[in-house]
């Protein structure tokens, strides 16, 4: 049994070793990467699911725009413990994950991937067809969903980072929130 839940920054490090055993020490080369960095991730929708305390996986989405003034969300990474794949763990946290940004509103979510594993959850490049990235991509590993009819209709140009920037904690917040 796994419980989904928010990521907490006691997860941190723990998610960091995850995304280090399944993606390798490259992974912050990836052109994904741009559209996070120096940001935090969308409100309410970082997640992890552990077991018996233990993470077992995470995922995470970002604030960005799907060209100009069209708000969306950049889903990545999602990563499941290499132990755990095939158990159906990936597809639970990602129909959550979906839901939950449904939920908060959000109309639109992008990802680069494996079209024919997110394909199953409704992703398809021709929805991002008129998108590009800031860096190199594969164009049929970027893929986009409309959580509400229309949302990518017409969406044209470089998709940019709208979310917020983040703040380092203070030691005395870290103390507190320990406590």
């Amino acid at each position: 049994m796994f419980d989904i839940r928010h990521e907490t920054p006691f997860d941190v490090p723990a998610r960091e070793a995850l995304l280090d055993r399944c993606f390798g020490p490259d992974r912050a080369r990836k052109t994904s990467e741009r559209l996070r960095e120096g940001r935090e991730p969308a409100e309410g929708l970082s997640l992890v699911a552990d077991r018996d305390g233990r993470l077992a996986a995470t995922v995470r989405l970002w604030d960005v725009s799907a060209g100009p003034g069209r708000p969306a969300l950049l889903l990545g990474p999602i990563a499941v413990d290499p132990a755990l794949q095939g158990v159906g763990l990936g597809g639970e946290l990602m129909r959550e994950t979906l839901s939950r940004a449904a939920a908060l509103g959000h109309r639109a979510v992008m990802l680069v991937g494996d079209a024919p594993y997110y394909r199953r959850f409704g992703f398809a490049a021709e929805a991002v067809r008129d998108l590009w990235l800031p860096g190199p991509w594969e164009a049929g590993r970027f893929l986009g969903l409309e959580l509400a009819p229309g949302a990518l209709a017409g969406a044209a140009g470089l998709v940019s980072a709208t979310g917020r920037l983040r703040r380092r904690p203070e030691i005395a917040e870290l103390i507190r929130a320990a406590a």
